[in-house]
């Protein structure tokens, strides 16, 4: 008996990619705005953008509330992100 692979949202690392390039911040900027600057280098948001890699929940929690979204947008194939994104990151740091 094999283990099935588990399911993984399609769309989210568009919805990734589209929070950092509506916010006008560079992979690095994105980091530090997100306050992950310990936790993980800009090379991991490119893999998240280029859907090699998922961000942790926390993770995908600080680019909800950078984005002024629910978590369910982000993770949600069926959601789309809103037509207006925050252009100033908001402070993520709660």
């Amino acid at each position: 008996m094999g283990v099935k692979a588990r399911q993984r949202p399609e769309r989210l690392a568009e919805k990734l990619s589209l929070i950092r390039a509506a916010l006008g911040l560079s992979q690095s900027e994105l980091v530090r705005c997100l306050g992950l600057e310990d936790v993980i280098s800009y090379k991991k948001i490119s893999d998240y953008e280029r859907g090699e890699r998922e961000p942790t929940l926390l993770i995908l929690l600080q680019y909800a509330r950078a984005a002024n979204v629910s978590t369910d947008v982000l993770i949600d194939d069926k959601l789309n992100l809103p037509a207006k994104l925050p252009t100033k990151p908001r402070d993520t740091r709660r």
